[in-house]
């Protein structure tokens, strides 16, 4: 279930945040910018977030998906009774959805925490020392390649237009307006894991005793690759290896519990 809670986590973050004063990545200018222009572009790093929640919510499903059908498998190993398989795949599910909701909350609210603070200090240190900002982003400028007169100049007029959303957008690539939501992350996640969850839990219930894991198999490994094919086409990612390594992980996961399942359901049995 934890496989995709560090997608917003705060390992990943602390290293992001590392990185943003070494290397500023959101600004890809070739010429001197009309402000104006400037600010009327969509922002390149508000469609990588809109990216990554739908990747979060691919791999979101998928987590569902393995962890509850290795839960229905392991139990329909050990009996043939439909009501300890219900109540297993329903606590699995409700257990893995709100261990979802509640990392992505953890992580994401502390990822908001932290830009803001670098909204802050960065309109902190505008306000104290334009002379050095100003001098800063020219040579943010200058190492993207602009010679040094030009990189000044695009300093300055951006600086006049509006010198904040210049420094944020090249330094920090964090757009005020569009801050991760806690809740938001923590809703999609859990709606994500459920959606992903049903599946194994209604195809082992429906069909009858003797067809319940081959069915469930069957339907866990289609959706795995759908959700795998889905992901590496988001990532931009190899298909064929992304949705190859996704079956064989469930494949293995779902055979390992079923293992499980027969070997403890005999011995308790």
């Amino acid at each position: 279930m934890a496989a995709t809670a560090d997608i917003f986590g705060v390992g990943r973050l602390c290293r992001h945040c590392a990185r943003i004063r070494r290397k500023p990545y959101a600004a890809h200018v070739t010429s001197t910018p009309d402000p104006s222009v400037h600010a009327a572009e969509p922002h390149v790093g508000a469609i990588g977030s809109k990216l990554n929640w739908l990747r979060a919510g691919v791999l979101g499903a998928n987590d569902g998906i393995v962890s509850v059908a290795g839960i229905v498998v392991g139990v329909a190993a050990a009996t043939l009774d439909r009501a300890p398989i219900f109540t297993a795949g329903t606590a699995g599910l409700a257990a893995g959805a709100l261990s979802m909701a509640l990392g992505e909350y953890v992580s994401v609210s502390a990822q908001r925490d932290t830009e803001k603070a670098l909204l802050k200090k960065e309109r902190t240190e505008l306000d104290t020392q334009p002379a050095a900002e100003l001098d800063e982003l020219a040579a943010l400028y200058e190492a993207k390649g602009l010679s040094p007169a030009t990189a000044r100049t695009v300093a300055e007029e951006l600086t006049d237009h509006d010198a904040f959303a210049a420094h944020i957008d090249i330094e920090l690539g964090i757009d005020p307006q569009e801050l991760t939501n806690p809740w938001q992350a923590a809703i999609s996640s859990a709606i994500a894991f459920t959606v992903g969850a049903l599946l194994p839990l209604l195809a082992i219930l429906l069909p009858p005793p003797a067809l319940r894991i081959p069915i469930t198999v069957a339907a866990v490994l289609i959706a795995l690759a759908v959700t795998g094919l889905i992901s590496a086409r988001l990532g931009g990612a190899d298909a064929k290896r992304a949705t190859v390594r996704v079956l064989i992980g469930g494949a293995l996961a779902m055979a390992i519990t079923f293992a499980i399942g027969h070997l403890v359901g005999g011995a308790v049995g």
